[in-house]
């Protein structure tokens, strides 16, 4: 009965698609060229919805259309609704077959460890298709497509179920010109050097320091979003990361990074998968759940 009741809100997509395109360009005649419809049939369209709804969606002003604060709102929920139908049909385009599954991903954890490994997986589960895109901290999963999530940090994730992965350890690196340049020998050694700094994780040098033992009053530096880049500004020598070992693997064998100080820490968060608790059972997912939680038990990043 429900569904039967919502039917009568449930315009068609060629309405919305006006809609949206008129929205967007503020224009009839832009919108008409966009969908390749004359201007009348596309004005036709848009009344109609507005007609539907009881609302309207426009102020109309000589030649311009301008969005009332309804349709501002409205607008902006369409384009997404219509962005999610447009990429569910790709998806099933490209795989009719099998299942897609959409999954966020920390960009360093992403292309050090788990592209590397996905071969494997996909190898095993040949109608699966993968789409991977990044997110940078956690998200609302009703609101967004994506099927599950790399996350790192503690076990929260509002709405979400959360798998344990693997823990870290990061160790201060910098390249050996730095090292060899500020002479350091101690953990206390790096406060009288610069010190980069991660956006998402602003308080991990004051958790290295007081794991050390070594008392500090600030610790400023360069602030970087991603790890990849503070690795790099290292290895320009601007500073010293602390960085995960798995990240710097490849730095270490070519040289072009070494441990400032010999002292690794386990970080108190960890690494975990997140999906909505409604798609648990969704084939590709759990597909991908079991295969990575073994894949990370028989190399955890640390």
């Amino acid at each position: 009965m429900t569904m039967l009741t919502s039917r009568r809100f449930l315009p068609s997509i060629s309405h919305l698609a006006a809609f949206e395109a008129v929205a967007r360009t503020g224009s009839v005649t832009a919108a008409a060229r966009e969908l390749d419809l004359t201007q009348s049939a596309v004005s036709r369209q848009v009344s109609a919805l507005e007609e539907q709804l009881g609302v309207e969606l426009f102020l109309r002003e000589r030649q311009t259309m301008r969005l009332t604060l309804a349709g501002d709102g409205y607008a902006r929920e369409i384009r997404e609704a219509l962005r999610r139908i447009s990429s569910a049909s790709l998806n099933l385009r490209a795989n009719p077959h099998g299942g897609t599954l959409n999954l966020a991903i920390l960009p360093t954890f992403g292309t050090r460890w788990l592209a590397p490994r996905l071969g494997r997986f996909l190898a095993a589960n040949p109608g699966v298709t993968i789409n991977l895109v990044t997110r940078l901290s956690p998200f609302d999963f009703r609101l967004d497509s994506i099927d599950a999530a790399i996350h790192f940090g503690h076990p929260h994730w509002p709405g979400a179920e959360l798998v344990f992965l693997m823990s870290e350890h990061t160790v201060p690196a910098c390249s050996p010109d730095f090292l060899e340049r500020y002479a350091i020998k101690t953990p206390e050694d790096l406060l009288a050097v610069p010190l980069l700094h991660l956006t998402t994780r602003p308080d991990a040098w004051e958790q290295w320091f007081a794991g050390n033992g070594v008392s500090f009053e600030n610790v400023h530096g360069m602030l970087f979003d991603q790890f990849a880049t503070a690795a790099q500004a290292a290895i320009a020598g601007l500073g010293i990361a602390l960085l995960p070992t798995f990240l710097m693997q490849e730095e270490v064998r070519r040289g072009d990074l070494v441990a400032a100080v010999d002292r690794e820490m386990e970080s108190r968060e960890r690494y975990y998968l997140a999906f909505p608790r409604e798609r648990a059972d969704y084939a590709p997912l759990a597909a991908f759940r079991d295969w990575i939680v073994a894949e990370a038990a028989a190399n955890p990043a640390a």
